[in-house]
């Protein structure tokens, strides 16, 4: 969930060359190895079309649901080139091309779209552009259903929600005016606990559901809290629908600094798990998903990508 100018994609400044990743979701991704002649070696002719895939992740997430800032859909590739092989990943940066390639990946199916902006050019004088030419060069295409899939009914907001334990889920803000919030579509998701719970119980409940292990927080945490808000990504523009839908706290990945000076205000406490934490998990997620509708194409959630946040100890007490 993402604002235009916060979007994690790889269409903006510099991206980081991201390490191998060692998630603890890692182990729940179809391993590239371990399934090797099985799926994703079988005849070409038998594989199923990128327009397959692009029909399935469209009644994941119904592009319609996308924001209008946004770039969503198959981004690059031939609709009518055959998939063995799918990655899907947060973002494409230089490793995950990478991996890709080495993997004879034939889609990516990305979160963050690439490109992100209208381009008027694709050289490898530029980031984006660099990064477009190693997947054409091999032939691999990409997906994005990026916000679309935060606000589908069974998309990643739904999916945290639903990790965290709350009941009666509803959106945020409404898809679309006509819409009924009963049918899921909406950005954002709110919920009531079981139990009472304070903020930082919250917090360490939503951290763990998506191996996060150093998050922030705005607010008091022995706050109790009964009614739970939800944005993936840069969710910190949600803390007035949150206010206004009577929750406690907001869990999101992050927001500015006057988001949270808004949310600290207006009474709302700030769960604030990083960008990186509060999606990723979902990449883990779809790429099963995918394996169980085309049990022939070997899917797996990219290994290479994690967090380019990483937290410095100062070693002073």
């Amino acid at each position: 969930m993402t604002s235009p100018d916060t979007t994690g994609g790889a269409s903006g400044g510099s991206e980081p060359v991201l390490p191998r990743s060692n998630l603890p979701h890692a182990e729940r991704a179809t391993s590239v190895d371990s399934t090797e002649g099985s799926a994703g070696s079988g005849d070409v002719a038998d594989a199923p079309k990128v327009e397959a895939f692009c029909r399935v992740l469209g009644e994941i997430a119904p592009l319609r649901l996308a924001e209008s800032w946004d770039n969503v859909g198959l981004l690059v590739g031939d609709r009518d080139n055959p998939v063995r092989r799918v990655m899907t990943c947060l973002t494409v940066t230089d490793e995950v091309v990478a991996e890709a390639c080495e993997g004879s990946a034939d889609l990516v199916v990305s979160h963050h779209p690439i490109p992100f902006k209208p381009m008027a050019r694709i050289t490898a004088d530029t980031i984006t552009g660099r990064l477009l030419l190693g997947l054409i060069e091999s032939r691999v295409a990409v997906y994005s259903a990026h916000t679309a899939m935060d606000s589908a009914a069974s998309g990643i907001n739904q999916r945290w929600a639903e990790l965290v334990g709350l009941d009666d889920v509803r959106p945020l803000v409404d898809a679309e005016p006509g819409v009924s919030v009963d049918q899921g579509l909406g950005a954002g998701r709110f919920g009531t606990l079981a139990e009472n719970l304070t903020v930082a119980e919250v917090i360490v409940r939503a951290a763990r559901a998506v191996g996060v292990t150093a998050p922030r927080h705005v607010g008091d945490l022995n706050r109790p809290v009964r009614r739970v808000a939800i944005a993936c990504g840069s969710g910190g523009s949600f803390v007035a629908a949150a206010h206004r839908r009577g929750c406690d706290m907001l869990l999101t990945g992050e927001a500015t600094f006057h988001a949270c000076l808004e949310a600290e205000s207006l009474g709302v406490g700030l769960g604030l798990l990083g960008h990186f934490g509060s999606e990723r998990f979902a990449s883990e997620w779809l790429a099963e998903e995918l394996a169980a509708r085309f049990p022939q194409v070997l899917c797996w959630a990219s290994r290479h990508e994690s967090d380019p946040i990483g937290l410095v100890e100062l070693g002073i007490s």
